[in-house]
């Protein structure tokens, strides 16, 4: 199993990005890239937007994609999102996903991957805020019909994506129609692609309400076996019973909730092949975090490699 870089943190000495999750401009970069290919990261992930977005060229994309590659850092898969049944913003988001898919046949990458969240359509639910007993843009909220037009967007981009030679993953994620294994699985069936797959991104059901809908061990059971591409992340989450909320704090991969070594054994049992993408930690001096992350996965998978790993321990 490869890792890949989906880092969530563009802060390098001396570049400091308030916003985004973007490349940095020299001499940040150059370091950067230096610390992921030291770390031990086989490639990174990079949105649609670092290409230059609509106005992304092959020539362009080709020419960054050579740079990040002489670097030992090549990126390996595309990053695309947002929600697709909603007027406007959805079709935005649809021309959003087409482009990417564009953009990676021209990377020669195998994946886009799509997180179907958005903003809220009804204030009355509040805003966007993890933790909460009621989640705007959930798939508790949404209509047959939102998944019919989804569905018919994934299939479409799911045949330009056969015809590069690629897949588009759906990312379980917060406020979203794909929230938890069964809805994505819904969404998967009602799709019926053979280029549209899962990214069972853990780390977005235990982040989304006060309440998980669902175990980490029951999701990743559940999605292994339809899964193209893996974000993964950990938190610590912090239970309020008494407000109905919950808080969590991004941590590395070995210090949270989530049991990545049972998750890890039950991906490669359902002969994954894909990414390990780590999501970097946001604060802090996150490439020593992300570093311990690495090496806490490149353990696990050298323990089973060797017949050593116990599934809990």
């Amino acid at each position: 199993m490869k890792i890949a870089y989906a880092f969530r943190r563009s802060t390098v000495y001396p570049h400091e990005a308030k916003e985004g999750w973007n490349l940095q401009p020299e001499p940040a970069l150059t370091n950067f890239l230096g610390k992921v290919r030291e770390i031990g990261f086989d490639g990174i992930e990079l949105g649609f937007e670092v290409f230059g977005g609509h106005n992304a060229t092959k020539q362009s994309v080709s020419e960054l994609q050579k740079m990040l590659s002489d670097s030992g850092t090549p990126c390996v898969s595309m990053r695309a999102g947002g929600v697709l049944c909603t007027p406007i913003v959805g079709e935005e988001n649809r021309d959003r996903l087409f482009k990417s898919i564009e953009i990676a046949g021209w990377l020669g990458v195998g994946i886009v991957n799509s997180a179907l969240s958005g903003v809220p359509r009804n204030k009355t639910l509040g805003p966007i805020s993890p933790g909460r007993a009621i989640q705007p843009g959930s798939s508790q909220l949404a209509s047959y019909q939102d998944f019919e037009l989804t569905a018919s967007i994934l299939r479409e981009a799911g045949n330009r994506a056969g015809e590069i030679g690629a897949d588009v993953t759906v990312e379980v994620h917060q406020h979203a129609i794909a929230d938890n294994s069964k809805s994505t699985l819904k969404l998967l069936e009602m799709t019926d692609s053979q280029h549209v797959y899962a990214n069972p991104d853990l780390g977005n059901i235990l982040w989304h309400y006060d309440e998980p809908e669902e175990s980490s061990e029951q999701a990743i059971i559940a999605l292994a076996p339809h899964s193209k591409y893996w974000h993964c992340k950990n938190l610590q989450r912090v239970h309020v019973p008494e407000h109905d909320r919950t808080y969590f704090l991004r941590v590395p991969l070995p210090d949270g909730d989530i049991d990545y070594r049972f998750a890890i054994h039950a991906m490669l049992d359902a002969g994954y092949e894909g990414y390990f993408a780590l999501e970097g930690t946001q604060t802090g001096d996150h490439i020593t975090k992300d570093a311990r992350s690495v090496a806490y996965v490149r353990q696990i998978l050298s323990e089973i490699k060797d017949g050593f790993s116990v599934i809990g321990v």
